[in-house]
């Protein structure tokens, strides 16, 4: 691992550390960079629509330029690793699906990692981590995206570019909210915040 390319280590060094969460994230990225031929987003070009909110998520917003703040990565909660990326030029868009299985963890491994994520880890047990993740990661990066991922061509419907809403004040928290965010309670401006949500079970 002490040969790691220019942009998987941007992805480690933004994310904080290196783990096989954040390797399928780049891998992701890296497939759907090759198979639509594109590069790096500059400004809004590439969409990313994300499954889970996992680790990878953070190599996808350093490989493919996508954003929350510039309003080309969405997340959706469905706790999938799965990644539609969308090129805006082309109108092409791909989904990337991890559907490889990671090695399953020993039992003794099971200990250790539990070890690890309670804050209780020994020394030794710290140092096996790593080393396991990082042989884990190795294993990762030296497979096929084929073997990793289903890639295939998909519609999608890309959404409109990032808009700049005018703000107005709730009068409720007296804090500013985005225009289009805005509600009336009892007649008055009110944040999402200071608004009690009404359904009937729809």
């Amino acid at each position: 691992m002490n040969n790691r390319s220019a942009d998987y280590q941007k992805a480690i060094d933004f994310h904080g550390h290196c783990c096989p969460g954040l390797t399928i994230g780049y891998l992701a990225a890296k497939a759907a960079l090759a198979h639509l031929k594109v590069e790096r987003a500059a400004d809004e070009e590439l969409v990313t629509i994300v499954e889970s909110d996992g680790c990878g998520i953070d190599a996808v917003q350093v490989l493919l330029g996508c954003t929350i703040g510039k309003g080309n990565l969405i997340y959706k909660d469905y706790g999938k690793q799965a990644y539609t990326i969308g090129n805006r030029s082309t109108g092409q868009a791909v989904r990337v699906v991890m559907t490889g299985d990671m090695v399953p963890l020993t039992t003794e491994q099971e200990t250790i990692k539990a070890a690890v994520f309670s804050g209780q880890a020994t020394p030794e047990q710290e140092e096996a981590w790593h080393k396991l993740q990082s042989e884990r990661t190795a294993r990762l990066l030296a497979t096929p995206f084929e073997e990793i991922f289903k890639i295939q061509d998909v519609e999608l419907k890309l959404p409109s570019e990032a808009q700049i809403f005018n703000s107005v004040i709730c009068e409720y928290c007296g804090e500013k909210v985005m225009e289009a965010r805005a509600r009336l309670k009892n007649g008055k401006i009110a944040c999402l915040a200071c608004t009690e949500e009404y359904s009937r079970g729809w």
